[in-house]
């Protein structure tokens, strides 16, 4: 399927084709983007000083799925992290594109680099980030908070109906879970449970005394959207009762500037540091012809973050601000 047009008053992408997006700031001074590519065969990474040159970087191709066997379908969900001085590639694969259940076979894998540019030097492969269940798991993400390294991902537990829950643990290195793993939301509300019961793709961030978890929720037509936990920042985030949850959406399908299920959020900062970025997907159309996943027309959309008065992430008026901002 073709990039489809878009009127005037829509918001604009800023890269087309591009689904689950991560933009990360380096102290080197360039914005590095990583996202899942339509045919989910690779990974790719491109670098550049500012956001709009990102539009027109080459990509570089730092990995491909095997032929057979695991590691070999639907490439997922890149997130690409520095920690230690080393690169860090987390990403989601299957073992095949068939479904179990409703169910891909999904397992959380990493790769590292010890190159200054990840676009340049060997990856290697460091194997499944194992987890309490052999299931299927997806979306990871880490940040460092008060000295401690946490990791936060989508997976099924056996023992409940649903897709996927939100959970939590601490890594002892960047590829190995240590200690308790906590089930920090699960779906349970009407807009969480569209098609799909799902928690996933996670994105954390900090602001001032409080913690941040911006996440998606069902099928991933027009009906997938955001939710949002929070916690203190002193808070014990092992501790699922740490965790508060909005009961409503936090982002949704606004039609009226043809903003279809926007979801699986990253954050950046802008080149003065100043602001928070706010980056997500979204459809601009509704109607899509087969599964959605294979529709490869969700794009990646940045725009500043505002807040609200009580402190927290306004991301419908940071989107609100975007869509006026082309009129």
């Amino acid at each position: 399927m073709e990039i489809q047009q878009r009127a005037s008053h829509d918001i604009q992408p800023l890269i087309e084709q591009r689904a689950d997006p991560f933009i990360y700031r380096h102290s080197d001074g360039y914005y590095y983007f990583v996202a899942s590519v339509p045919e989910y065969d690779r990974i790719e990474i491109r670098r550049a000083q500012n956001l709009e040159k990102l539009v027109t970087s080459t990509p570089v191709v730092i990995w491909r799925k095997r032929e057979t066997g695991i590691l070999s379908a639907n490439i997922w969900a890149p997130e690409l992290h520095f920690i230690d001085n080393k690169w860090y590639v987390y990403f989601a694969a299957a073992h095949t594109t068939e479904t179990n259940e409703g169910l891909f076979d999904h397992r959380m894998y990493v790769l590292e680099n010890e190159n200054a540019n990840p676009l340049e030097g060997s990856w290697m492969e460091r194997g499944q980030v194992r987890t309490e269940w052999e299931s299927f798991a997806l979306d990871a993400t880490t940040f460092e908070h008060n000295g401690s390294r946490y990791y936060v991902w989508a997976q099924k537990d056996p023992n409940i109906e649903d897709n996927s829950n939100l959970y939590i643990s601490k890594m002892s290195i960047p590829w190995t879970l240590t200690g308790s793993q906590t089930m920090i939301s699960m779906p349970e509300y009407d807009w969480e449970i569209i098609g799909y019961k799902v928690n996933e793709g996670a994105a954390f961030l900090r602001k001032g005394n409080r913690v941040f978890l911006s996440y998606s929720a069902s099928a991933t037509d027009f009906n997938y959207c955001m939710g949002l936990l929070e916690a203190d920042a002193d808070a014990d985030l092992l501790d699922a009762t740490s965790w508060r949850k909005s009961q409503t959406a936090v982002l949704s399908t606004d039609e009226s500037i043809s903003m279809y299920g926007p979801g699986h959020n990253s954050f950046t900062v802008s080149e003065d540091d100043e602001e928070t970025l706010f980056v997500f997907h979204a459809r601009t159309y509704k109607n899509i012809i087969g599964d959605p996943l294979y529709d490869p027309n969700r794009h990646t959309f940045v725009t500043a973050l505002l807040w609200t008065a009580d402190g927290r992430p306004d991301f419908r008026g940071s989107v609100a601000a975007l869509a006026r901002s082309l009129q």
